[in-house]
């Protein structure tokens, strides 16, 4: 395993920032994933999530994290596969993720706005992820767009049989599914797009939600944070998407940086304590 944790420590006298999501095994990143991962710890990224798409790629997801100390995954299925990748039970999903390095259920959800899955499926494999969350203990990652309602709807059902940790991850929606989110316990992750120059609005959501319950990722490669939008993302920029927020909130980045890493290690709990 490659000591990433402790490259470059004195380098970084500022708190860490953790990359919540991001997708470590695309194609795209193979040849340099080395590089990736060393230019994010130089950047002051101190953790990364790889985000599994499809349970049936588990393994490939849990050999990334089990090759970098700083690198952990989740375990699930993107809703756009709901339909076309194995549909696992929960007591499947909580097996698998009691590998050491998975810290979360997901990504799972609804998507409306391409409509890959039938809708009936896509649901379905959404309770199921939740029933792995609220049995493993660990948090879900929720994907929704263009699906505020039914999001909600499933989330307040759903909380109502048992309480579960989550977070809507890469969150473009509405105001008002910020608002039910909250009020349900979940946390909300900002990726790049919340930089952009027509997300004033998202911004305005960043700058209430509270401080406790605020995450970051770049959700790389997709969605480069200005100025490198249109490029190819990796998990260094996340350093961009945080001073934007940081910004929107009146907040110096080393004071926001350190509240959205406490929060990170907060709801995936099983990752270990940052090194000192």
């Amino acid at each position: 395993m490659r000591d990433m944790d402790g490259a470059g420590r004195e380098a970084h006298m500022n708190p860490m920032l953790i990359d919540t999501h991001c997708h470590l095994d695309f194609p795209d990143f193979a040849p340099e994933r080395d590089a990736i991962v060393s230019r994010a710890r130089e950047a002051g990224v101190g953790r990364m999530i790889t985000i599994s798409t499809h349970v049936d790629r588990f393994p490939t997801y849990a050999g990334i994290a089990e090759a970098y100390d700083n690198v952990f995954c989740t375990v699930g299925t993107h809703p756009h596969h709901a339909h076309d990748t194995p549909e696992a039970s929960a007591a499947e999903l909580v097996a698998l993720a009691q590998h050491p390095k998975c810290v979360g259920i997901g990504e799972a959800g609804l998507d409306y706005h391409y409509d890959r899955a039938p809708r009936d499926v896509a649901q379905r494999v959404f309770r199921t992820h939740i029933a792995a969350a609220r049995e493993s203990g660990l948090p879900l990652v929720i994907h929704t767009r263009d699906a505020d309602a039914d999001t909600a709807a499933i989330l307040e059902d759903e909380m109502g049989k048992g309480a579960f940790k989550a977070l809507l991850h890469c969150f473009t929606a509405s105001r008002e599914l910020a608002e039910r989110a909250l009020a349900l316990g979940l946390y909300i992750s900002f990726s790049g797009v919340v930089t952009f120059k027509n997300s004033q609005e998202l911004r305005d959501i960043a700058a209430a939600a509270p401080l406790d319950r605020i995450l970051v990722e770049t959700d790389a490669p997709f969605l480069a944070p200005t100025p490198f939008r249109g490029k190819r993302n990796e998990p260094a920029y996340v350093a961009k998407t945080a001073a934007v927020v940081a910004e929107a909130r009146g907040m110096g980045a080393a004071e926001f940086a350190a509240a959205t890493t406490a929060n990170a290690l907060r709801i995936f709990s099983k990752m270990p304590p940052l090194p000192a």
